[in-house]
């Protein structure tokens, strides 16, 4: 069953399910769920290995970076693959679980986030790759809601994340053993 803004609110306020949500979420949110804000934008370079026991990500080149009160844009090259990370962090229970979906400007642009699910007892922000399917640049404003997230209840026993990207991190600095 997916949570109302009601519920969701509620969490906010007594769990800190979300933090740094903007004023619009915390007073006005739409649908089921929040708007979620780009944070962060990384240019992917460099190669990267996904092994039975062994990764290493590519390496992350941070071209912009949202500052409160300050209009950045960036241009989204054509046919480029970026990594991007929210403002807002999670702090999710163990009966929760998060699904994003972009916002319908990007889609109707030509531009697409790709993400997945935010487990239970998953803390920090979320990274996510961002790909302008275009043949012409995309200008988007740090600061701009590109996300919708909506949360879950798990029915019955879940196991919580022990992942080594708890707290949000963006690469790894080195070929690593997985968890």
């Amino acid at each position: 069953m997916v949570l109302g803004v009601k519920k969701l609110l509620e969490l906010v306020k007594t769990k800190k399910l979300v933090e740094n949500l903007s004023e619009r979420e915390l007073n006005n949110p739409e649908g089921a769920g929040f708007d979620i804000r780009i944070g962060e934008l990384y240019k992917v370079k460099g190669k990267g290995f996904l092994g039975v026991e062994e990764r290493e990500t590519p390496g992350m080149e941070l071209i912009a970076k949202y500052e409160e009160g300050k209009i950045q844009k960036v241009a989204l090259s054509p046919r480029t693959y970026y990594a991007l990370k929210t403002i807002e962090t999670l702090n999710m229970p163990d009966d929760l679980l998060a699904i994003t979906t972009p916002r319908s400007t990007l889609f109707r642009s030509g531009v697409y986030i790709f993400g997945g699910q935010t487990p239970p007892g998953y803390k920090g922000g979320l990274v996510m790759g961002i790909y302008n399917f275009r043949d012409e640049a995309f200008d988007l404003e740090m600061g701009a809601r590109v996300l919708h997230i909506m949360f879950f209840q798990v029915e019955g026993e879940s196991n919580l994340y022990r992942g080594q990207w708890q707290g949000g991190r963006v690469t790894t600095s080195e070929k690593e053993k997985q968890v």
